[in-house]
């Protein structure tokens, strides 16, 4: 798995496998997003049998699907609540991750600015600099 941290609570990668729970929740991770819609490659695993290996781990699973350049507002505040909603860290994925960097850049708090999150995205390996004029008109979640 091509884990890259976000900051000390919060990650993205590509596709993971139910073979990288175990280590996901050895390391203290709690909360699992996916943005990846079910069927996009023949060979991925369902979310629901990702559910299922998250909850034998103890991980809470969120399946937040997305369609690549269609992120909606409420995508974001899905992302928010469940990045939020529970205590320790939390690992979110998609097929190579650049839809992960999106929702957390989007739901980060106002507080933090377009810079800096293009910073952070680009230190982890993704350049979603296409998203510079949502991210500075403020179209963020506002359940931060």
């Amino acid at each position: 798995m091509e884990l890259r941290k976000l900051d000390e609570s919060q990650s993205i990668s590509p596709q993971i496998t139910l073979a990288d729970i175990p280590w996901l929740e050895a390391n203290g991770y709690r909360t699992l997003i996916s943005n990846r819609p079910d069927g996009e490659d023949p060979d991925q695993p369902t979310a629901a049998n990702i559910a299922k290996a998250s909850r034998a781990s103890g991980i809470s699973f969120v399946h937040i699907p997305v369609v690549s350049g269609s992120i909606s507002d409420d995508d974001v505040l899905k992302f928010s609540q469940a990045s939020q909603e529970n205590s320790g860290k939390v690992h979110a994925f998609c097929r190579t991750g650049t839809r992960a960097a999106m929702l957390w850049a989007l739901a980060e708090p106002t507080s933090r600015n377009t810079g800096e999150i293009l910073e952070t995205a680009a230190k982890a390996g993704y350049d979603i600099s296409a998203l510079r004029p949502r991210l500075e008109q403020g179209n963020r979640s506002q359940a931060t």
